[in-house]
C-alpha cells in the first residue's frame, strides 16, 4: 500500500442513528476500517490511537463543534496534516467555501446516501489526495 491509500476513517458524530448507518455502509460497501466518536472531544482522544487516513467530521455536535475539533486536531502533531471532510446539512456555497477556508479538503452534504456515501469518499480522496491537488 502507499501511503496515498485510504484505509481508515474516523467519523465524528453525535447522532447515534447516523453513525450506525454511516459506520455500515463505509465497512460493508466501502471495504474501509472504522472508528466512530460520539463527541469533538472523543474525536480528539480517539484520533491519535486509531491514526485514521481521514477524518469525516459532522459540522454541527453540541459542546465542541467541527470547526473547533479541526482546529485541535490541526494543533496535535499526531493528527496535523490528517485530512478532513466536513460532513453538515448546511450546505449553501458560502459556508462550503468557509469550510474549506477552515482547512477541510471537501463537504459531504445530510442527509447522504449510504449506498453511494463510500464511493464519494473515494471520490474525493482521489481527486483532493492522490492527484496531489
Amino acid at each position: 500500500m502507499s501511503s496515498t491509500d485510504l484505509v481508515r476513517i474516523l467519523y465524528v458524530e453525535d447522532e447515534p442513528d447516523i453513525q450506525a448507518v454511516a459506520k455500515m455502509a463505509l465497512e460493508a460497501i466501502g471495504g474501509f476500517t472504522v472508528e466512530v466518536a460520539s463527541s469533538g472531544a472523543e474525536a480528539l482522544d480517539r484520533a491519535p490511537g486509531f491514526n485514521p487516513d481521514l477524518v469525516l467530521l459532522d459540522v454541527m455536535m453540541p459542546e465542541m463543534d467541527g470547526p473547533t475539533t479541526l482546529r485541535a486536531l490541526r494543533e496535535n502533531p499526531q493528527t496535523s496534516a490528517t485530512p478532513v471532510i466536513f460532513v453538515t446539512a448546511k450546505a449553501q456555497a458560502h459556508e462550503i467555501a468557509e469550510y474549506k477556508s477552515q482547512g477541510a479538503i471537501d463537504v459531504i452534504t445530510k442527509p447522504f446516501d449510504p449506498m453511494t456515501l463510500p464511493d464519494a469518499i473515494r471520490k474525493i480522496w482521489q481527486e483532493k489526495i492522490q492527484s496531489g491537488a
